[in-house]
């Protein structure tokens, strides 16, 4: 999970990832995206996310072809998501907290 969270805090490897989501693309379409990055640059991003476990990587010919590795982000994903559910439970206990003195001078006054 380190590493994937390593990988996922660079934004160029972030755009990296949503290229390739849906297709198989070879690292020259891939530096096509990044006129302002070298090719040598882009080839250790892509390296990177490949040893984080983020994209698989398959040799055709002399090309190499980069897919999202969707497995890769299953431990970040879970992580993340207990600490964004456990906030969530904190701010639905905090707004009961606030709305039931509010309900509770409500219902008296009604009376």
């Amino acid at each position: 999970m380190d590493l994937a969270l390593r990988a996922l805090a660079d934004p160029t490897r972030r755009e990296i990832l949503r290229l390739v989501r849906e297709a198989e693309l070879p690292a020259g379409e891939i530096a096509h995206h990044f006129p302002t990055i070298t090719r040598p640059a882009v080839s250790q991003h892509l390296r990177v996310l490949a040893d984080a476990g983020l994209v698989d990587v398959r040799a055709d010919g002399n090309r190499r072809l980069y897919r999202l590795q969707p497995a890769g982000l299953r431990d970040a994903t879970q992580f993340l998501g207990e600490m964004w559910s456990d906030r969530l439970e904190r701010l639905k206990l905090a707004a009961e907290r606030e709305e039931w003195p509010e309900r509770t001078r409500a219902a008296r006054r009604t009376r």
